[in-house]
């Protein structure tokens, strides 16, 4: 069977440094840090006080208060990137054969804000059931395939993937497949979460997962960077439209990028640790070139998982010069999550958008805040720091890694 075609033909993003497109590119572009004091709760007695929260997001502003009842906050978050990816698309809703649009939108722990309130209400009281009939809806990760689904009209095939912080990636290569092979010719595809929170804060720092440098907050996601201590906790959604490139064409879309390769693999190793040597890392990068049919020469940019973890980032290192060999050194690489902080399920739908963008826009974003080399990762590779680079890029990798060794890598290619 010869598989079809796969362009990206709209995006939308809400992200710590911007809460459209526009404004998340020129974010990036311009190194700018989302990092700050957390609002969300009172941080006196926690470990890690800062974060990257989304900014100037007035719910009231995109939703009705029957509406605001159903949307816990990533949800709410989903639903405004993909108002803007479908905008940005042009899609005629009256025009396209709604039976042949899906979408696979996912989070990677869900309505973590509706959670946690509805338990603390339920043990604040006399141990009588007073829950919401909305909990369960708000709650539950695969929610916002289906509000997005009823509110377009999108009979196509609709559910979520959940696999940590690769959950948006792996979205996105299911959508793949399946215009590929004929299944659908449209998909919306993305990730959210919204997890700035006592509880999500807890755990991760009961985990020795984040940051917990106060004193230079602003500048505490440093991947790369020798005194990393963690990754910073970021919120948002990205968005991306899916189109099987004739169907695209027939209706004069625009066309970002052609989506040619992906990969996915396990590590086989530990629940939250990366392989040391990276060999999950290498595999999933190897099954994408192969399934791009592409030699490793030919890629420009990697967008790279670039936590911030001790373990994470020299893993990552090691697989991309295994790889890639000399060429390693000829890349591009950056790590955005610097600037974003981690969207956990949202990241890898995040950076994907930026990838895309390097091919759009000629502009490599830098890996900020780094200032102390780490003899542990090669200096000859260029992680472009501290300020973007101007770089033609016809073709960009982005990689996502998620807890529990799940990695995925998708390959994004200039149109031609």
């Amino acid at each position: 069977m010869e598989l079809r075609r796969v362009v990206v033909t709209g995006l939308g993003a809400l992200t710590p440094i911007g809460n459209n497109i526009q404004e998340y590119w020129k974010g990036l572009s311009n190194g700018v840090s989302g990092s700050d004091w957390i609002t969300r709760f009172n941080t006196e007695k926690f470990k890690t006080k800062f974060a990257c929260e989304v900014n100037n997001f007035n719910p009231a502003e995109h939703f009705d208060r029957k509406e605001l009842r159903k949307l816990d906050p990533f949800a709410q978050y989903a639903m405004v990137a993909t108002d803007e990816a479908i905008q940005d698309a042009a899609i005629d809703l009256n025009g396209i054969d709604k039976n042949r649009v899906g979408v696979i939108y996912t989070s990677g722990i869900g309505g973590m804000f509706t959670y946690q309130n509805e338990l603390k209400s339920f043990l604040a009281g006399d141990g009588t059931p007073r829950f919401s009939p909305f909990f369960i809806p708000r709650m539950i990760a695969d929610i916002t395939a289906g509000h997005i689904s009823i509110k377009y009209g999108f009979r196509g095939p609709n559910f979520a993937t959940v696999s940590a912080c690769a959950s948006s990636t792996n979205a996105i290569i299911d959508a793949f497949t399946y215009i590929r092979i004929g299944y659908a010719d449209m998909f919306i595809a993305g990730g959210s979460e919204a997890t700035i929170i006592e509880s999500g804060f807890g755990g991760f720092n009961s985990m020795q997962a984040m940051s917990t440098n106060n004193e230079e907050y602003k500048s505490a996601s440093r991947p790369f960077d020798h005194t990393r201590d963690g990754f910073v906790m970021g919120e948002g959604a990205g968005t991306l439209v899916l189109e099987e490139y004739e169907h695209a064409v027939q209706r004069g879309a625009k066309i970002y990028a052609e989506l040619v390769g992906c990969g996915m693999s396990a590590d086989a190793y530990h629940l939250t640790a990366p392989h040391p040597e990276g060999e999950g890392a290498k595999l999933v990068m190897k099954h994408a070139l192969k399934d791009a049919k592409m030699a490793p020469e030919e890629v420009d940019y990697i967008n790279v998982h670039g936590t911030a973890t001790p373990l994470g980032d020299i893993s990552e290192a090691k697989a991309i010069i295994e790889v890639f060999g000399d060429h390693a050194y000829k890349l591009s690489i950056s790590a955005t999550k610097s600037m974003t902080g981690h969207l956990l399920g949202a990241a890898g739908a995040v950076e994907s958008i930026a990838a895309i963008l390097t091919i759009k826009n000629g502009i490599i974003p830098p890996t900020i805040n780094h200032t102390t080399p780490d003899p542990e990762v090669d200096n000859k590779l260029n992680l472009t720091l501290n300020k973007a680079q101007e770089r033609e890029v016809n073709v960009s990798l982005s990689n996502t890694f998620g807890f529990g060794g799940h990695n995925t890598s998708v390959i994004f290619k200039k149109i031609s």
